[in-house]
């Protein structure tokens, strides 16, 4: 997949959608980052390295909107044992990189890479990875179709994910 050549307005727009859903993720305001998404919007983080699809092989998550509420839902809730300690995290994105781009609609396809560090029950645990994001344009900004997370550990012993990354 080849890097798509697009205006510097376009870009810093991207980037600009990209930051706010790190700042949501990093509050963690599941609120609002649910609400980035399209209605048949889904988050997959695979299980394997270069894993072709989510259908033929077990995922680490593989979310549509419907999963996404619940477990929002449940992260919030009062008695929920997320609330026994503060979620912290810290996302860090670079090489941000429209790979495809439909002039027409503004739809695209972006990657990047992620540096996210939780901090949960007295354990900091690192992520690394590349994100890849279907981005739809409203006209005024995006909503996220699909968010893919690559984690590069993603086949070793992880600790609990207790939030999206």
């Amino acid at each position: 997949m080849g890097v798509v050549a697009i205006s510097a307005n376009k870009q810093e727009e991207i980037e600009r959608f990209l930051y706010l859903e790190a700042s949501y993720l990093d509050r963690p305001d599941l609120d609002n980052w649910i609400d980035l998404y399209t209605d048949e919007g889904t988050y997959w983080m695979p299980a394997i390295p270069d894993q072709k699809d989510p259908d033929n092989h077990i995922s680490l998550f593989y979310d549509d909107r419907v999963i996404m509420e619940v477990r929002r839902r449940n992260f919030v809730h009062s008695a929920a044992a997320s609330k026994d300690y503060d979620v912290r995290a810290s996302h860090i994105i670079s090489n941000i990189q429209v790979t495809d781009m439909d002039e027409e609609t503004g739809d695209c396809t972006v990657t990047s890479n992620f540096h996210c560090w939780l901090y949960y029950n007295d354990k900091q645990t690192p992520y690394a990875g590349r994100y890849t994001h279907e981005l739809i344009s409203d006209g005024l900004s995006y909503k996220i179709q699909s968010k893919r997370v690559d984690i590069i550990n993603c086949d070793a012993t992880l600790n609990t994910i207790i939030i999206y990354i």
